[in-house]
């Protein structure tokens, strides 16, 4: 007799066949104040597996940009309150652990700030310019 403590397949959960540099998304189960659950979903880009594949205590992290600010997400793979995880796109790594990706982010980010002239700041500069000198 086997003794089942999740209800989690994990077998199907090990054999999942995505790594680092491949696009995942993650349906997780939300338990909203009114004790209703929900699906919501994280997708991003997996920086990183850890812990191996059998193990219990496995997780991947993953990585997306909301709103100009970047993300990132733990998730144990053999959790309950995830209830699926898609493949949406392959990618090609050749390393094991992106972190790199944070700081390169960053830096397109910066470059990006330092090319951006705001005119309608500078239009209202000069109008208070002139208005002192008369």
């Amino acid at each position: 007799m086997a003794i089942k403590l999740t209800p989690v397949k994990t077998d199907e959960r090990a054999s999942l066949d995505f790594r680092s540099g491949d696009t995942v998304r993650v349906w997780s189960k939300v338990i909203e104040k009114d004790g209703k659950t929900r699906l919501q979903a994280f997708e991003g880009l997996t920086l990183a597996r850890k812990h191996g594949r059998q193990s219990t205590n496995a997780t991947f992290t993953l990585r997306k940009t909301a709103l100009g600010v970047g993300v990132e997400r733990i998730f144990p793979l053999h959790s309950p309150s995830i209830d699926r995880i898609e493949v949406i796109r392959r990618g090609s790594a050749r390393r094991a652990k992106l972190y790199y990706i944070r700081d390169k982010a960053a830096k397109e980010i910066r470059k990006k700030m330092k090319s951006v002239t705001v005119p309608s700041a500078s239009k209202t500069v000069r109008v208070e310019a002139s208005q002192t000198e008369s």
